[in-house]
Formats: C-alpha cells, structure tokens, sequence
C-alpha cells in the first residue's frame, strides 16, 4: 500500500491508487465529461517527446497550429517563444500579447509568467490563464516545464524542485528583456503544483513583484509525507526510499524508465471525489491533451527522487512581495495553501468551516492574502470560469505591478 500510496503522490492525479487516503470529510462529485479519447501508445509518446527537441536541446521543434483545450481569444495576439533555464534547458512559451496598446504605461506592458498544474502542459490551464490575462492587459507567458511538453530536458517526464524553480526565474529572465515589458512589472503565476514552485521562486527571485499560487500543491511535503501528512514518519519514508532506488536500479540496468501512469483509467466506482474530478478534466475532451503527463502514461516512476529530498518554501518567510494563494472550499488540496500562508506569515489561516455561499472569504497579514472560493473544489480552478477569480487576479496585479 505504501508503494503504491507514494506513486499516487509523484502522480498527483493518480491518486485513486490511495483510497485508505481519502478525505472523508469531503462530498463525492459526480464525474463530468465524456468518453476518454483514444490513449498514446507508450511509442507515441516517446515519438511526440523526440519531436519537441534536437540532439543539442538548443532548438525545439513547435506545434504551428492552435491546439490548445480552450478557445482562442480575438483580444490578444498569440506567439510561441523559446527561452534557456540556467541549466542549459531550452523551454517552450505560448506568449499572449494585448491588442490593445492602450494598455501599455510607458509604452510597456506589465508581465506574467504562468506554469502548471503538475503533469500537465500550456496547452490546459496555465495557458487559459495566460490568455485570460493578457486580455486584462497584461504581456504573458504559459510555459512547459522543464522535461515536460515541447520544452527540452532528458530524460522526458522528470521533475525537480530545484530546475522547476528555475525554469520560473528563466521565465522572468526572458520577460525583463523584452523591449514591450516593463522589467519592474514582473509577476509569475503558479497552478497545482506549479503553485508551491511559485512561491518558491518568489522566495529567491526578487524581480518577482507579485506571486500567485491557485489551487497550490506543496510537493515535495505530499511526496515526504503523503496526502494530509498521513505518512510523515521515518519508517514509511523509508520504505519509499527503498521503492525509489528499487526504480533506479530497474531503469538503470533497462535503459529506459518506466513510468507511473497518468490518471487512472478506467475510473473504479468507488474513487474519491477529486479523482473523479481530475478524469473528468484529463482523460474528456475538456482537458485531454496529447501531450499532457496527466492525460497519458504520467511521470517517471523514479521522478519523486529530488522532491523526497529538497523541501519546498524553506524561505517563504523570507518573501517581502505580496503573494496571493487561491483555494476552493472543498478542495482536498486546501491544507498546503493554508501551510504555506502561515508559513509567510506566522499566522494560522483558521478558514470557518462553512463559508458564506455568496462570497469570498479571505484573510490579509501584510501583503500575503489567502482567499478561499465558496463550493469550489481542486480542478474548478483549473479552468471553471465561474469559480477562478479572474478579476480578483486582475486587482491583485494591477495594484502590485506599478
């Protein structure tokens, strides 16, 4: 059961691998969407991932047509860009430009970069925020992680906190030359688990003015400790250890590395409510994308290996820029955001336990705000246009990047 508890957590989406750790104080939702679209072969995958990079990782071959699970916006104008992280890895951009120069002071346009969630690509969530910014008048950017998408990076579907980190910071570097950017107007964006390396490239990077975290993961503490810290002992780490290196030594002798799946499919009856919730988002055409971890064969098995051993957010205390960290009320997630608030702040977050169903509740110390949306859950804030508070980002960056 550990085993396979700890390859949920890699996975994020896998989790119906863990029922014994469901959140039984949380409702069931029916699952939504349609059939699942026809998987990739584990060859197709390989072949899609070969694509996107040459030998050198220096050039990266771009998909020209609009892909993307979204509709395309009349409002903005829309690029693909390449840009270095300091490790050498070449990433890809969707970049979103305002038609409306207006916008600009100074003839500039403040900037965001947007990554996330864990195991998906720009072409899902990060990209409609992205898109859903720049039409509020701001310059972005919805970029593949590092090892992800069509960025570069081998081997494919690994992850790190401290490359993930960077390829932010590379995100920020890219931005601050722009001629069209102001490079004192920078703010970065971070969904899932995207959410936590937000925050902590806010906690190195001070040409970060403004951080976001929707729907945040801390992931190195659910690899570490399990979901809601329910394996946080010496012994179970240590028998996810022994599991991990049992992986590299397989990979290894193989040559290949194996990885851990996706979303489960097909979805059992009895899988937790924000399993179903991410199916209905990964494996439907509402979300599915083909080049999507989470939509396909997921991350490496061995991938956790860097995330059970650096923690996240070690200086959020340190962070003098304000941050804004978004949960839904009935998101399984929302102990992380709540972690990371009193983490920055020294305070406990005590959200009630039943909100106002016709507002927000939120809670200010200084300039790190927590905001909690009435019934929404994890995925809403994927891409639910009722429940993701656009306008309350459009505020949030507007007053910080001036």
């Amino acid at each position: 059961m550990k085993s396979r508890f700890f390859k949920a957590a890699l996975a994020v989406v896998s989790a119906c691998t863990l029922m014994a750790c469901t959140p039984e104080k949380e409702n069931n939702a029916a699952a939504q969407g349609a059939a699942t679209p026809a998987a990739q072969s584990a060859t197709e995958i390989a072949s899609t991932a070969q694509q996107t990079k040459d030998e050198n990782m220096n050039k990266l071959t771009l998909t020209a047509e609009w892909d993307k699970v979204f509709p395309k916006s009349d409002k903005v104008e829309h690029s693909k860009v390449t840009f270095k992280n300091h490790f050498g890895i070449e990433l890809a951009a969707d970049m979103f430009v305002p038609k409306d120069t207006s916008l600009k002071v100074n003839g500039k346009f403040p900037a965001i970069a947007v990554s996330g969630p864990f195991g998906a690509v720009k072409e899902q969530s990060s990209g409609l925020y992205a898109q859903q910014m720049a039409e509020r008048g701001f310059l972005t950017i919805a970029f593949d992680p590092s090892f992800t998408g069509e960025s570069g990076g081998e081997p494919r579907y690994m992850n790190s906190p401290d490359i993930n980190t960077e390829d932010f910071m590379a995100s920020v570097d890219f931005l601050s030359t722009r001629d069209n950017v102001d490079p004192e107007r920078i703010g970065i964006i971070g969904i899932c688990g995207w959410g936590g390396m937000a925050i902590n490239a806010a906690g190195i990077d001070t040409r970060v003015k403004a951080t976001v975290a929707s729907t945040m993961y801390d992931m190195s503490r659910v690899t570490a400790n399990g979901y809601f810290d329910s394996a946080n002992n010496a012994d179970a780490r240590n028998e996810a250890r022994k599991a991990l290196m049992a992986q590299r030594t397989k990979d290894f002798k193989n040559g290949t590395y194996d990885l851990a799946g996706g979303v489960v499919d097909p979805l059992p009856d009895d899988a937790p409510y924000f399993v179903k919730d991410y199916y209905a988002y990964y494996k439907t055409p509402r979300g599915y994308h083909k080049r999507s971890l989470n939509s396909n064969k997921g991350w490496a098995a061995s991938a956790g290996t860097s995330l059970m051993n650096t923690k996240l957010l070690a200086y959020a205390d340190e962070i003098r820029n304000p941050v804004l960290i978004i949960h839904g009320e009935k998101a399984h997630s929302r102990y992380f955001g709540e972690g990371a608030f009193e983490k920055m702040t020294g305070k406990k977050a005590n959200v009630p336990a039943k909100l106002d169903a016709t507002k927000n509740w939120s809670k200010t110390v200084g300039n790190k705000e927590l905001l909690v949306i009435p019934g929404a859950s994890h995925v809403d804030l994927y891409d639910n246009l009722e429940k993701i508070p656009f306008e309350k980002l459009n505020e949030f960056f507007k007053t910080n990047l001036k």
